[in-house]
């Protein structure tokens, strides 16, 4: 089976990467820049896919958030949920496509599904062919933007559909979400959907922030807590 590499190098090296049908709730407190992790986390490597569903940013940010990561802009695609609103001219491309907002969710099921059959596609006909199935790896960010627009059993149901999607097609799946804007049944309702769980924790000490997160059910097992750091617009890990 197919394993993904998550750039992280203590991660990738100890424990060998993310096994296939994979799905990662990222819980995560403001200020953490939970959002770039996950962004580290889906970015493609030569030969794979990436698919953001993007709630809270503009595809071409997200996009640019990719290629700091080095990834293939022909092998990133985005479901965009926030520029239609301000631009309602926008049409579809084959990397690019655009719901009216957040609530949306059927149209954002609709077109995640079509993006990732054209992937399927073009990796099957690769010459020279790739892996099979064609790796994809996928980033929700964020899981609470979609809370705020619609009730947790409305979200819920949209989110079995994608991780149930991202199984089937042994890829990986990372989803963001607040940890401190929401009850303990709601981040309990949404755990339900993953095998793997990233912590993030922020702490300030004296005016000098750390930032940590491990992973949990990772191969079975969680990792000590790892340090990272922020610096324009990227992340870089403590080794």
């Amino acid at each position: 089976m197919y394993t993904y590499e998550t750039g992280i190098p203590a991660i990738d090296r100890e424990y060998g990467g993310l096994r296939a049908a994979t799905n990662i709730l990222l819980l995560a407190p403001p200020l953490s820049y939970a959002e770039l992790l996950a962004y580290r986390i889906a970015s493609p490597r030569p030969g794979e896919w990436a698919a953001a569903i993007s709630t809270d940013e503009r595809a071409s940010d997200v996009v640019g958030a990719f290629r700091r990561y080095g990834a293939d802009r022909g092998r990133i695609g985005i479901i965009d949920a926030v520029t239609k609103s301000s631009v309602p001219t926008l049409r579809d491309t084959t990397r690019a496509k655009f719901v009216t907002s957040p609530l949306d969710l059927t149209s954002m099921g609709i077109k995640f599904s079509r993006m990732v059959e054209d992937m399927w596609k073009e990796g099957v006909m690769a010459d020279p062919p790739g892996p099979m199935p064609p790796p994809i790896r996928l980033c929700v960010h964020s899981v609470s933007t979609l809370l705020m627009y619609a009730q947790l059993d409305v979200t819920y149901r949209f989110l079995h559909v994608i991780t149930n999607r991202v199984k089937k097609l042994e890829g990986i799946g990372i989803y963001t979400l607040n940890s401190e804007s929401f009850d303990e049944r709601t981040v309990s309702t949404i755990k339900q959907l993953m095998n793997t769980v990233i912590e993030v924790r922020v702490e300030d000490g004296g005016g000098a922030v750390a930032r940590e997160f491990r992973i949990i059910g990772i191969r079975g097992r969680t990792t000590p807590w790892i340090r990272y750091f922020y610096d324009d617009g990227t992340l870089t890990f403590e080794e």
